[in-house]
């Protein structure tokens, strides 16, 4: 359960995110892709990327975040949402359901959903060079923009789902595969977030090392979280189809360690994360978000 002040501010950074979105993201010419961006992207996701990126900026700068952070991070929200539409295409996850809608593909047809994920992340570097060019192409703007790119493509994000796509209905005996595609495949991009926020924000290296390792910590929690409310959650909460692991035979760290051991590991790296930013965290923010993600039912 969050805080009311936790709330708060989930509320007012979801509002600023949606709002500069929905900006950036203009019906034109030919109307069924806009409609097909925009389906996937308000289709009432958590904006937890943007929102780490925003609490990111705002903790190290001092300063209410405004247009100077807000395109890199709905760049990242960008991103995150193509990734969505495209796991789940047939050809991947094959799934009916996302954020309680039905997914992308099956409103608008295979075709139009892969050009609306490739429109996303195309779009998202559009409003990375733009914001770039708008800021004198600074090279801590550069830094972040370059960032975010590789978290998401094979060193990243890519790179995990391969992993994941490759091995599906095959057992993984490694643990450091297994851990290799949970780092990339998600928390990379949670990582990206925190980093691209400390770096907008004028950081030293070393802070910007914590935010680094806060969101890898972070990330692997939230991921294994995810696992495991696909064996306990209820599909009407989680807003996706829930049990696919198991019937598809995929490899997460339930199906690896068992619910009890996978949970101890969400603990072991929210713990870990918490640990490394609560020295720049004076109001708290991080750890009660922390918290809340690790325990959510959605």
């Amino acid at each position: 359960m969050s805080s009311e002040r936790l709330t708060e501010y989930l509320k007012y950074a979801q509002e600023k995110i949606d709002k500069h979105l929905d900006s950036l993201l203009g019906k034109n010419s030919p109307d069924v892709i806009y409609e097909a961006m925009r389906y996937s992207v308000f289709a009432g996701g958590k904006r937890l990327r943007p929102i780490l990126c925003l609490l990111s900026y705002e903790l190290l700068s001092g300063k209410e975040a405004d247009e100077k952070v807000l395109d890199i991070a709905c760049a990242i929200e960008l991103i995150h949402t193509y990734s969505l539409i495209h796991d789940d295409l047939p050809a991947m996850d094959n799934d009916v359901l996302r954020r309680g809608k039905p997914t992308n593909h099956v409103v608008f047809g295979e075709a139009i959903a892969i050009l609306a994920g490739d429109a996303l992340l195309n779009k998202a570097a559009e409003v990375c060079f733009n914001w770039i060019l708008r800021n004198k192409a600074k090279e801590n703007f550069i830094k972040a923009a370059e960032y975010l790119f590789k978290a998401s493509g094979t060193e990243g994000m890519i790179g995990g789902q391969v992993i994941d796509v490759v091995n599906s209905g095959k057992e993984i005996t490694e643990e450091n595969l297994l851990y290799e595609m949970h780092l990339k495949k998600t928390s990379k991009l949670i990582q990206a977030s925190c980093v691209c926020g400390a770096y907008v924000a004028g950081a030293k290296e070393e802070v910007i090392s914590d935010f680094e390792e806060y969101g890898k910590n972070l990330g692997l929690a939230f991921q294994i979280r995810d696992d495991i409310l696909d064996f306990i959650g209820d599909s009407k909460k989680v807003g996706k189809s829930i049990g696919k692991d198991i019937k598809e035979k995929k490899n997460t760290f339930v199906t690896f360690y068992g619910i009890e051991k996978a949970q101890n590991y969400v603990e072991s790296f929210s713990k870990k994360a918490i640990e490394i930013v609560e020295k720049y965290d004076r109001m708290g923010l991080f750890i009660e978000l922390t918290n809340y993600l690790i325990t959510r039912e959605k």
